[in-house]
């Protein structure tokens, strides 16, 4: 009997604090009808206070799941944290949050795929599912954005905002869960969307802080450009693998990056009205949060047996799209 990996509970988090348009009007010169005609976005949560880490909010989403799912946290056999904004270098924010939460016998490590890292972290939660070695993979996208913007900057500061989702992932002998990815890299991609300093190349310096290098930089046309046709791509490769068309579809989970990156892939793959979610105007880009939080928002509306399909594009370049039967009622 063939086993899968499905999605058996869902859980998040966002941070009580919200930045409106009209209050970043007051920070920087931008404008709400600015804000929303370009990025679509209207309010962001920001964790406060930062000093909480971006631990504090995968600690709170999966409390959340453990707690709607009823289960017994020394269960879980793996915990892995997708984020860009760990905790701290070297010592894994996985690590702490397993701790915390109870997952006494489990292990767990960091995914550093950017934007992607959730997507990346279904692929390597459904390997170790399906090894046979684990029944219970915790997955966790986190991010604290908030420490890593420069608020002077209106081209990156009006798009980020704070948060964490997670998911449970379990056996399947259904046949339902993951059925299908299509993943990729470009190392071409990392000048046109990084942190200039901080890591071995650039070490931070006095120098590094004064050149405000540590803040996040993105041009801003060549991520929507291969954005938008990456995206559209690996899910025409994935629906074109499993011989299936956009209308089999049932949702699209795709990342929460952009409004204007979302129509664009939107009409590129002929969705009809509803297929797409999004909750981008009321997080913001939330980085590898982004896909579990659309999961934790419309949960209530997926149903068993049900076809996702997941898509994500991330700084590095990162990219991909998942196939996904959904495996539960709420």
């Amino acid at each position: 009997m063939t086993t899968t990996a499905a999605i058996t509970a869902i859980g998040g988090f966002v941070p009580e604090f919200v930045l409106t348009n009209a209050a970043l009007t007051k920070m920087v010169d931008t404008s709400d009808e600015w804000i929303t005609t370009r990025t679509g976005i209207k309010e962001r949560r920001i964790l406060k206070p930062m000093s909480l880490g971006t631990s504090h909010m995968a600690i709170a989403a999966a409390q959340e799941l453990i707690q709607k799912k009823n289960i017994d946290p020394s269960s879980i056999d793996l915990v892995i944290v997708c984020t860009a904004t760990p905790d701290m270098p070297v010592s894994s924010t996985a690590s702490y949050v397993a701790t915390e939460i109870g997952a006494t016998t489990a292990f767990g490590y960091d995914l550093q795929g950017a934007c992607s890292g959730f997507l990346f972290g279904m692929s390597a939660a459904s390997a170790h599912i399906c090894s046979g070695r684990y029944q219970k993979v915790l997955l966790i996208g986190a991010d604290t954005m908030s420490s890593i913007v420069d608020y002077s900057d209106r081209a990156t500061c009006v798009i980020f905002g704070d948060g964490a989702g997670a998911a449970l992932f379990e056996p399947n002998t259904e046949g339902l869960g993951l059925q299908d990815e299509v993943l990729r890299v470009d190392g071409k991609g990392r000048d046109y969307l990084r942190i200039k300093a901080g890591g071995s190349m650039r070490p931070a310096s006095t120098e590094t802080l004064n050149k405000r290098e540590h803040f996040l930089y993105q041009e801003g046309k060549s991520v929507f450009k291969f954005a938008v046709s990456n995206m559209t791509s690996a899910a025409f490769q994935l629906l074109e693998q499993n011989n299936l068309n956009t209308d089999d579809i049932d949702h699209v989970v795709a990342h929460q990056a952009n409004k204007r990156i979302l129509d664009s892939v939107a009409k590129n793959l002929d969705l009809n009205a509803g297929q797409l979610l999004v909750n981008i105007e009321r997080y913001g880009n939330t980085t590898a949060a982004t896909l579990p939080l659309l999961l934790w928002d419309y949960e209530k509306k997926l149903k068993k047996n049900q076809k996702l399909l997941f898509t994500a594009f991330g700084g590095g370049f990162t990219w991909g799209a998942i196939y996904l039967t959904w495996a539960y009622n709420t």
